[in-house]
Formats: structure tokens, C-alpha cells, sequence
């Protein structure tokens, strides 16, 4: 779903990408000051993807990083980004690499290879 062209994603949408329910996306925008997604005229979010990506990066520092208190997760922010960033990008990476291995494990036991087609034989 996300789409590098858009510019702006509904409190759905948002609520997908970020796997966060719209209560927790609303409590935020309370909590952090950076975070004020724009509304309509009838009260409708719309969050852009740096708003997207604040949400991301303080969903890390409170679940992966075990930060929950709103003045802790906010001084990490402000004091540690380059950090912060780096471990959220590393675990995102690994989190997509355990994905694919998943998938490749649930293939190979779905389709086990024939005596003629394994890869290793032995000389």
C-alpha cells in the first residue's frame, strides 16, 4: 500500500500501514507535538508519510526499544535519532529477511524436491 507518490493517507490507510489502531494514532497526536496529521472539514485525518514515518519510529522506541512512557519515548527522540534510526532500519530489515525465509521454508515442505532434483549430490 504504500505509495511513494501519494501525499496523503487516510486515518485508515495510516492505521494499516502502521498496524497501530486509530485510538493509539489519536493519543499520539496528543502526546507529540510533531505529530498533527491535517484534517478536513469534517474532521477526517490525513497523515503524510513523514507523519507515517513519526509514528513508525515511536511505535519502535515503545516496543522494541521498551520506552513507554510518553516523557521517555519523547527524550529519545529528540536526543538519540541517528541511533534510534538505525536500530528501527535494522530491524526492519531482519524482520522482512525472517519473512522470506519463512516462505522459503513453508515452499520447500510444501514441494520437497525429487531424489533427482537435489542440489547436492553426494561424489
Amino acid at each position: 500500500m504504500e505509495n511513494s507518490n501519494k501525499i496523503y493517507y487516510s486515518l485508515r490507510e495510516t492505521e494499516q500501514l502502521t498496524e497501530l489502531p486509530a485510538a493509539t494514532l489519536r493519543y499520539w497526536e496528543s502526546q507529540f507535538e510533531d505529530l498533527r496529521p491535517r484534517k478536513d472539514g469534517h474532521g477526517n485525518r490525513y497523515y503524510t508519510q513523514e507523519d507515517i514515518n513519526l509514528i513508525k519510529r515511536i511505535r519502535f522506541i515503545r516496543d522494541e526499544m521498551h520506552i513507554t512512557r510518553i516523557v521517555a519515548i519523547k527524550h529519545e527522540l529528540q536526543n538519540d535519532t541517528r541511533h534510534t534510526d538505525q536500530r528501527q532500519r535494522a530491524t526492519e530489515l531482519l524482520l522482512k529477511i525472517r519473512q522470506e525465509l519463512v516462505a522459503i521454508r513453508k515452499y520447500l515442505y510444501q514441494n520437497p524436491p525429487q531424489d533427482s532434483e537435489t542440489p547436492l549430490s553426494e561424489e
